[in-house]
């Protein structure tokens, strides 16, 4: 959506008063910030699990990397685009980092991070507004006021994150399909704010939900084909859209065409007809409900969720589960000699390399072990689940080993020898 402007409140004379730090929001400043969310997204994973760098360590770098890149944009008097969109794209990795902490490592439920995380941010306009009397991003022309932006667009994506996870295990939802919830809350934010609801309510209702639909994008470009993506993977989706993000920055630094030409031009504070003001926000209120009651639905329906199939949880087999011998008899019986062979061979390059002592080659051969896994998931899970599931369960722990941030070599051999015992 692209807003129009009018004089906003004058900072005070104590103020230093700046040229406006932020773009102007027209619709390359969305497809802009949703290349960036999706880069967040992938480009999180991918440091974190592909390349084994691992979660909290992830989190340090780019923590530091934010607050470099975050100084470097406050010390500008004025809004350049590269520096400007740097940030976000750094902001966005790490906002995702904080949410996946607090889920996976302290084990944090994702409802309870959704609330907290809504309700900072609910805290953040409030003083935010009580301290300016305003909430435009057009307006942000002192250091305090940009201050405050860059806080709440770091809680937003945290926001976005832990709303958009908790959506996924909800329902369970493909890849693909997760898209269309977020892209349709968005339409109609849009078609409220047209018809005349606040515009500074729009922006950040819009600018919310753009986190998890960027995510979903991200998610369903890089998942494998075997699990309805289009099997890009996270580096390949990184690289694009990293190009896509350059390419677009170039444009706007030629063209000037979202540099707001009046410092000290503001989104208007409300709608310029109350009643439709009322009946837009109405209408959200309806749609944030209907949402709710989708989700409820959703939920109650058989279903596994597609956060615990994104990070390789088993599906439930009937039947007690295999004894080790067992297993090893039934994967030699049940599944292709050439896909084991095929995973026999990665696995014990792996193991060549973790007692040779080259840790990075045996970090990246271990992915190959992942990626052929995640290919033959369609056809062999459904020749014997048990005997799936039970590799999958010690494909994990190797995957795990080899990518740790301090791997032990001793539990590298371990874990991939396991593994091999049962392939046979």
């Amino acid at each position: 959506m692209t807003t129009t402007s009018q004089r906003g409140p004058v900072p005070p004379r104590s103020t230093r008063q700046l040229l406006n730090k932020v773009p102007e929001v027209t619709v390359w400043f969305w497809v802009i910030k949703i290349l960036c969310t999706t880069v967040g997204e992938s480009f999180a994973d991918w440091i974190n699990m592909q390349l084994g760098v691992g979660l909290s360590t992830t989190a340090v770098i780019f923590t530091v990397v934010f607050a470099v890149v975050l100084a470097v944009q406050m010390r500008l008097r004025a809004y350049l685009p590269f520096v400007y969109w740097l940030t976000v794209v750094v902001v966005s990795v790490t906002g995702t980092l904080y949410t996946d902490i607090l889920t996976d490592q302290l084990g944090v439920p994702l409802w309870v991070s959704t609330s907290v995380f809504s309700t900072l941010l609910a805290a953040t306009f409030g003083v935010w507004y009580l301290r300016e009397r305003t909430l435009s991003i057009h307006s942000i022309v002192t250091t305090p006021r940009e201050g405050f932006y860059w806080f709440a667009v770091l809680v937003t994506f945290a926001l976005g994150t832990a709303t958009g996870d908790w959506t996924l295990k909800l329902t369970g939802w493909a890849p693909g399909a997760s898209v269309l919830l977020p892209l349709s809350l968005i339409a109609i934010v849009t078609g409220t704010w047209r018809y005349g609801a606040n515009p500074v309510l729009a922006f950040w209702a819009a600018y919310i939900l753009t986190r998890p639909l960027g995510a979903n994008i991200g998610d369903w470009l890089a998942t494998p084909r075997s699990e309805q993506g289009l099997g890009l993977g996270t580096f390949m989706t990184s690289v694009v859209f990293l190009l896509a993000i350059l390419a677009t920055v170039v444009y706007l630094s030629i063209s000037r065409a979202d540099v707001i030409e009046d410092e000290a031009a503001a989104d208007p504070q409300t709608s310029a007809d109350p009643t439709r003001e009322r009946r837009a926000l109405a209408g959200l209120a309806v749609a944030a409900i209907a949402t709710v009651a989708l989700l409820g639905w959703a939920n109650a329906q058989p279903h596994q969720s597609a956060l615990a199939a994104e990070e390789g949880a088993a599906p439930t087999c009937t039947g007690a589960p295999l004894t080790q011998s067992q297993a090893t008899e039934q994967v030699a019986t049940s599944f292709p000699a050439s896909d084991l062979g095929t995973l026999r061979t990665i696995a014990d390059d792996t193991l060549a390399l973790v007692r040779a002592g080259d840790q990075p080659g045996a970090t990246a051969r271990v992915t190959d072990l992942e990626t052929a896994w995640d290919d033959d998931e369609a056809t062999l899970q459904p020749m014997d689940c048990q005997a799936w599931t039970f590799v999958d369960q010690q494909i994990d722990p190797a995957l795990s080993a080899v990518r740790s941030s301090s791997p032990d070599p001793a539990v590298e051999v371990s874990a991939l020898q396991t593994l091999m015992d049962t392939l046979g």
